[in-house]
């Protein structure tokens, strides 16, 4: 074990929400709600300017929302939405894809199946890497549009409380919101799910607990509905589950139906990062409380916000962001969807989470050391 600084990239990008300040989230949410009302002011904010996204995985709103808001700046995208449209599928690795692309492109944004996966790309490309997804681990331009989302239709995100349901366990998009909500005060969290896809036990102890964040697990959302501030929905995810009998057993556990939301508040925000399979009754979507539509519209606003943000670092040459703890090489990790199952010359890092308990994390995929 050894004590050192590890920067985590060559350009500022944005990998994990928490890369992002409290001030610059405020900054960026200020900004696309400046966009929102004025787009015409932003029509040639990136004209010259282009933007890779290399989707190894297949998307619908994150892709099109972030061509969509290079296109609205006056910008160019290239890139593919799926593995085998690239040289990954003749074996090409993240480092070296990276690598090329940055001589191509102003910006990359990128999802990948494999946790970590952008963060390898962030510590090769020469030009600001987005996380677009990877995996299950994080997705924090979805959280980007979900605090825009509760900003603007709750004006505030102090003192709520925020109901979490369906997939906990592999949702991605869950495990970015509690972060970034949870240096918020007062916001208190429910979190919905079957015992077997409750919230994973890093976050609890890491971030809720770490954070002196109030919160309850529970197993019914009829019984949570009338405390909810904010209702976050979640399907769950087919693609997450090695045992197809699983997903079967668990698909319908939550099913939000109109009826139901005779139990919540007037004011509820009813969110979800879509797509949807039925865990919301269409029959909600007239209802004024369902969001999740104009989330997806408030999505392109914010990454629209956030590639400006990104590119006038770029342009100031901020320092990228350094981790200064305590590391290990002694473990291997173990999590099959980590990016170092599939890319082995990638060193083995683990960092001290927490010191007294003797917890170290891969460093790409947060995994923790058996």
């Amino acid at each position: 074990m050894i004590l050192m600084e590890m920067e985590m990239g060559k350009m500022r990008s944005l990998i994990d929400i928490l890369d992002l300040s409290v001030q610059e989230i405020d900054s960026i949410i200020e900004t696309a709600a400046d966009i929102k009302k004025d787009p015409a002011k932003y029509s040639e904010k990136c004209r010259g300017k282009k933007l890779a996204t290399l989707f190894f995985e297949p998307s619908t709103r994150t892709r099109l929302s972030f061509e969509a808001a290079m296109y609205e700046l006056g910008g160019n995208v290239l890139g593919f939405s799926e593995a085998r449209s690239s040289s990954a599928s003749k074996g090409e690795s993240m480092a070296d894809t990276a690598t090329v692309v940055s001589g191509y492109a102003d910006i990359i944004a990128i999802r990948h199946p494999k946790e970590g996966a952008p963060l390898v790309a962030s510590q090769h490309a020469y030009v600001p890497i987005i996380n677009a997804g990877d995996g299950g681990h994080n997705h924090p331009t979805q959280t980007l549009a979900d605090l825009f989302t509760i900003k603007y239709e709750k004006g505030r995100f102090e003192n709520l409380t925020v109901g979490l349901c369906g997939d906990l366990k592999f949702g991605r998009t869950v495990h970015s919101l509690i972060a970034a909500l949870s240096r918020y005060k007062g916001v208190k969290f429910i979190l919905i799910s079957p015992k077997e896809l409750r919230i994973p036990s890093y976050v609890k102890h890491e971030i809720l607990a770490k954070a002196d964040v109030e919160y309850i697990e529970t197993e019914n959302l009829e019984q949570a509905l009338p405390e909810l501030d904010v209702l976050y929905m979640t399907r769950i995810q087919r693609e997450r589950f090695s045992d197809p009998n699983e997903y079967e057993r668990l698909k319908d556990s939550y099913i939000l139906t109109a009826d139901m939301l005779n139990l919540a508040k007037s004011d509820l925000c009813i969110m979800h990062p879509l797509p949807r399979v039925n865990e919301i009754s269409v029959a909600v979507d007239k209802d004024p409380r369902a969001c999740y539509f104009k989330q997806t519209l408030y999505g392109k606003y914010m990454r629209m916000a956030l590639i400006l943000f990104l590119l006038d670092e770029k342009q100031k040459n901020v320092p990228t962001k350094v981790i200064n703890k305590k590391f290990s090489y002694d473990h291997v990790c173990k999590n099959p969807n980590c990016i170092t199952s599939t890319e082995q010359e990638l060193p083995q890092i683990f960092w001290c989470a927490n010191e007294e308990q003797n917890i170290y994390r891969c460093v790409w995929c947060e995994s923790r050391a058996k």
